[in-house]
């Protein structure tokens, strides 16, 4: 069993900054890919940012300069730092990993719960 725990989410005023921290645990192989989406109220999951395990990253034009993501491979852990945050970046914020279970050959997509991200004054 795997499992990826998201932390970090909460109310901050425009122009503040957070940090998600997202872990993945349990029977775990390897991990491959790790990223962030987030979903709006009556807007569709959209990607956010990935990092390959190797470092290289991809980010949304919207958080592009704003948005940083970075992981620790050791510890099955990506994080989110996020500055300049504006009410439009209100949202639900989902961890996403590519991970193989100990034992299995196949890498298996796992999504955290999420965590809620409120940017109001």
């Amino acid at each position: 069993q795997v499992q990826l725990v998201e932390s970090g989410g909460g109310l901050v005023q425009p122009g503040g900054s957070l940090r998600l921290s997202c872990a993945a645990s349990g029977s775990i192989g390897s991990v491959s890919a790790m990223g962030w989406y987030r979903q709006a109220p009556g807007k569709q999951r959209e990607l956010v940012a990935t990092s390959t395990s190797g470092g290289a990253t991809n980010y949304a034009d919207s958080v592009k300069a704003r948005f940083t993501i970075s992981r620790d491979n050791a510890r099955n852990t990506v994080y989110l730092q996020m500055n300049s945050l504006k009410p439009e970046d209100t949202a639900v914020y989902y961890c996403q990993a590519y991970v193989r279970p100990r034992f299995y050959t196949n890498y298996v997509n796992y999504w955290g719960q999420g965590t809620q991200v409120t940017v109001s004054s």
